[in-house]
């Protein structure tokens, strides 16, 4: 495996976008009715020479491939519902409206948790739950904050941007220092 410095030392592969998200479920039929119904969702045709149960879904520029296995549950040691947690592994949609989808999901009888981020007057609002096999959904109005590329950040605000608490603020001298001490690190090799 290549460690962070030899990986540097590579141009990024030749993606273009983000293309579906595979996902084990119980039951293709539930998940199906899930993710048609409640994501808007639409189901595809995926290739005959699979030999296994499953569905290709699309929407929204990305596709949600399920793949039946109905023995899930050997697999997760968790027997409870997991804890809807925003910190968790989930898939995020942006939506339109967050009330509506609030609304929508109380009508429909689906669990659900709210969160709130504010950034420099910024706020986005979400909504996270489970589909029927426990996998998390957010959907919010993540497009209110800006994208803004670390780089183009003070090495402090970098920081702050990986850890829960911002170092104290440097006079000028000082953060140049830190920062070109913290570059000299990064360009240590193994």
């Amino acid at each position: 495996m290549l460690d962070s410095v030899e990986a540097n030392n590579f141009e990024a592969l030749p993606l273009l976008s983000l293309n579906h998200v595979s996902l084990l479920c119980r039951s293709v039929w539930d998940s199906v009715r899930f993710y048609e119904d409640v994501l808007g969702f639409v189901s595809i045709k995926r290739p005959s020479s699979f030999n296994f149960n499953g569905a290709w879904l699309y929407n929204y520029g990305i596709g949600i491939h399920l793949i039946e296995n109905p023995s899930i549950d050997d697999f997760d040691t968790i027997v409870e519902p997991r804890p809807i947690n925003p910190k968790d592994n989930h898939i995020s949609f942006q939506c339109t409206d967050v009330g509506l989808v609030m609304r929508r999901l109380q009508d429909m009888g689906m669990k659900y948790v709210t969160a709130v981020v504010e950034d420099q007057g910024n706020r986005v609002d979400q909504v996270f739950f489970h589909d029927p096999d426990g996998y998390m959904v957010e959907l919010c109005n993540c497009e209110n904050i800006p994208i803004i590329p670390l780089s183009s950040c003070s090495f402090e605000q970098r920081l702050s941007s990986f850890y829960k608490s911002a170092p104290a603020k440097c006079g000028f001298m000082e953060n140049a220092m830190m920062e070109s001490l913290s570059m000299e690190m990064l360009n240590i090799s193994f």
